[in-house]
């Protein structure tokens, strides 16, 4: 790891305090000889497209939702409050994630995607995991080039003394595009700590030629070798005495699968590994039938789906908590899309495009980050719900407050500039543990008026000084016109948007000013 980065990363009161916990429980004492104190990042894919609208619930939308989604929606009043916000709740079989709010352990960030979406899961899926336009197409994920950044020439001279463990590991699949730079796997992929990644048993002995094959046979060979060694160290790292929660589901309870890999990554952490990033899993989001049990909404294969993840990711945070590990560890959550507004007639919903994302941990800045989701009362089949934030934001504000890059950096990793959200308290990467940029969250920076009109509307909003992006989108995400993208001088701004042209239907105008990012709609008739 670079010197200026670890400086950064790692503050006095951090590895003081995991010092003290570790040592100070009898039942740990082996697992320091060599603790690692770099922050880890742990990712949790859900894979087929998760209906935020089940999920993170707009009580403030509740007679437009009861419209658009009757044979789905979640009643009302068996929705979990969440403290301080009156208008939204979760499903009420997330009792976990409601438990982490009210302990300030849990982010929301409403509506969440990116322009112009793709609703194919596996173009979708490469987008989110590699960072890239829905016109682009890139052979490395986000984290992938974050981890060559950090560890430049891998996997040559690895592992050594400074990184003696996997960069990353990925939890019972195999490595994702996400986890690639150029081609390589910047990490391993596990399904258990039980048996060693053994390909070849001992080194080989024969020589390579000097050739472009033999070049190639070598970095296999390279490869192979760094796999026996890694499963070595994960192999002694899993201890068993480093679970130590009894929430985790088990045997045939929903999550119990994601659990058992939450499991792992507690393990591995507590067991000493310096990995960075561990990616793990659920399946089964792509709920175009049967979301729900007819006769009661509040059970069926979705509940399961979030009663699963909710209960795990509760079960990971106590076991770090107990471990005394917690402050050290930010979790994520994804999916490469969300589900329409309306529900279809075979009591599912289809491919969408924003929904909201989970971070948790001790670390976050607890709340939620948006507005809720303004559902439109005659919401048809193709209505979506309007991107608040970019998901390259969401990345650009982890890089840069919680693995400490410099801004230059950030844009390096992203291939771009995002502006990055503050959802991590960035202490240690920044000289304070107070941050401002979540100024405007719960205060009007954007109108639009008249809505409904014709021919064009006019665009009011609020700046702070500099770089203002505003854009119009459709429905279906797509973007249809750039209104403005350069400095603006602080203050309050009026513009002019001439959409003449454009069919009649429901548009969303979006402000993006660093993170003070707003959305609207707005009507376009005749």
């Amino acid at each position: 790891m670079k010197r200026r980065h670890f400086i950064r990363s790692v503050s006095a009161a951090s590895l003081g305090g995991f010092a003290v916990r570790g040592f100070g429980n009898p039942l740990l004492g082996p697992v320091f000889d060599r603790a690692a104190e770099d922050r880890v990042l742990v990712i949790v894919q859900l894979y087929g497209g998760n209906d935020g609208l089940n999920t993170v619930i707009p009580l403030d939308q509740y007679d437009a939702l009861s419209v658009a989604r009757s044979n789905v929606l979640i009643p009302e009043g068996a929705v979990l409050p969440l403290q301080g916000l009156p208008a939204t709740g979760l499903h009420p079989v997330m009792g976990g994630m409601q438990q982490l709010w009210n302990d300030g352990k849990l982010t929301i960030v409403q509506g969440v995607g990116y322009p112009d979406p793709d609703f194919s899961h596996f173009r979708s899926t490469d987008i989110w995991e590699t960072g890239a336009n829905s016109d682009q197409l890139l052979d490395s994920g986000w984290t992938g080039r974050y981890l060559n950044l950090e560890y430049p020439n891998f996997p040559q001279g690895y592992p050594n003394a400074t990184m003696p463990d996997p960069l990353a590991i990925r939890i019972g699949g195999p490595i994702t595009i996400g986890l690639q730079h150029m081609g390589v796997a910047m990490g391993a992929s596990i399904y258990n700590t039980e048996d060693p990644l053994n390909l070849t048993n001992n080194h080989f002995t024969d020589a390579v030629t000097a050739d472009c094959k033999g070049s190639k046979l070598d970095f296999v060979r390279t490869v192979q070798q760094q796999t026996d060694l890694y499963g070595n160290v994960i192999q002694a790292a899993a201890l068993p005495n480093c679970n130590l929660s009894t929430l985790y589901p088990t045997g045939n309870e929903p999550g119990a699968e994601l659990a058992r890999a939450l499991k792992i990554v507690a393990q591995l952490i507590c067991g000493g590994l310096k990995t960075r990033i561990y990616w793990v899993s659920i399946d089964g989001f792509d709920t175009h039938a049967q979301q729900v049990v007819q006769d009661d909404h509040t059970l069926g294969v979705h509940a399961d789906l979030l009663k699963g993840l909710s209960d795990s990711i509760h079960a990971f945070q106590d076991d770090l908590h107990l471990l005394g590990l917690e402050d050290r560890v930010l979790g994520m959550t994804f999916s490469e899309f969300g589900r329409r507004i309306k529900s279809n007639g075979s009591g599912g919903t289809d491919h969408g495009t924003s929904a909201p994302m989970f971070l948790f941990g001790t670390k976050v800045l607890p709340g939620m980050l948006g507005q809720n989701p303004e559902i439109p009362a005659n919401a048809g089949t193709g209505t979506n719900l309007a991107m608040q934030y970019d998901f390259r934001s969401v990345y650009a504000g982890v890089l840069r407050d919680w693995f400490c890059l410099a801004q230059g950096e950030v844009d390096t990793v992203m291939l771009d500039t995002y502006q990055p959200l503050a959802l991590v308290d960035p202490a240690g990467c920044l000289n304070t543990s107070v941050h401002a940029a979540n100024q405007g969250a719960g205060t009007s920076l954007l109108e639009v008026f008249p809505s409904p009109f014709t021919e064009r509307t006019t665009v009011r909003f609020q700046s702070e000084g500099g770089r203002v992006l505003l854009a119009v989108y459709d429905g279906e995400g797509r973007t249809v016109r750039q209104l403005l993208n350069r400095d603006m001088p602080a203050g309050e701004h009026t513009l002019t948007a001439e959409l003449d042209d454009l069919p009649a239907g429901v548009y969303y105008c979006r402000l993006q000013q660093g993170a003070r990012q707003q959305v609207r709609s707005m009507m376009k008739v005749r």
